[in-house]
């Protein structure tokens, strides 16, 4: 094992290790607002271990302390993190087998998949991936704790500006997609129909429309030449 974390250089160890460190930072305001919004300190600590997602956390918590109920909350969670299934796919050559796999599959996150990714050597993806997979899967967790506890003894924690870090946490998320031009339309129509949905319905849940938006996208797109005279010989 130690000849596998030999293979990466000072350069990209050190880049690593300032993002998990990142990552324990927003913990520690994850821990903060999750207090500070009236839940008790143990549980955004418990989700940082169970869960370990920072985005759907953060989601998790926004649409419940909103009045939301538990299962808008948790849908979208799930909805939030759909995007590790790809993840998984991309990245299912380095966690090996049995039990490693199980663990690896719990540690999956954004940035070690694309530290990951980012390696053409298989042994030197493998550590990459474990380092910083093992990194953020203890730095959340601590820095969960440390907001957790400081905010128990902080009146208002949206004082410190905490309340941010779930709009910028999902905003960073999504900005390095936008440069596609199908994915911005669909995200802006989904925002679209979240934002209009608002008024009317209750918290947690216009997010869930979001996807219709991916749906209505693909239902407007025109069908090829080809396509149309392949339906038209089936249907005669």
């Amino acid at each position: 094992m130690r000849s596998t974390w030999r293979t990466l250089d000072t350069a990209l160890r050190r880049d690593i290790a300032l993002v998990c460190l990142a990552d324990g930072l927003v913990g520690v305001s994850y821990g903060a607002l999750a207090v500070g919004l009236g839940f008790a300190p143990w549980v955004p600590v418990l989700m940082s271990v169970v869960v370990l997602a920072g985005a759907s956390e953060f989601l998790f918590v926004g649409i419940v302390a909103a009045g939301g109920g538990l299962l808008a909350a948790l849908a979208g969670g799930l909805l939030v993190n759909a995007r590790h299934l790809p993840f998984g796919l991309a990245v299912g050559d380095v966690t090996g087998r049995g039990w490693r796999r199980l663990v690896g599959s719990h540690l999956l996150n954004d940035e070690s998949t694309v530290f990951a990714l980012a390696q053409s050597d298989p042994v030197r993806r493998r550590a990459a991936y474990w380092l910083c997979a093992i990194g953020i899967g203890l730095c959340w967790p601590l820095g969960a704790l440390i907001g957790a506890t400081a905010g128990s003894f902080i009146d208002d924690v949206n004082a410190f500006g905490l309340d941010a870090m779930f709009p910028t946490v999902l905003l960073a998320l999504v900005f390095p997609a936008l440069r596609d031009r199908t994915t911005a339309t669909v995200a802006v129509l989904g925002a679209v129909i979240a934002v209009a949905a608002t008024p009317f319905l209750p918290a947690g849940i216009p997010v869930l429309l979001a996807p219709a938006a991916l749906v209505a996208l693909i239902w407007m797109k025109p069908r090829s030449p080809a396509a149309e005279k392949s339906g038209e010989a089936a249907t005669a």
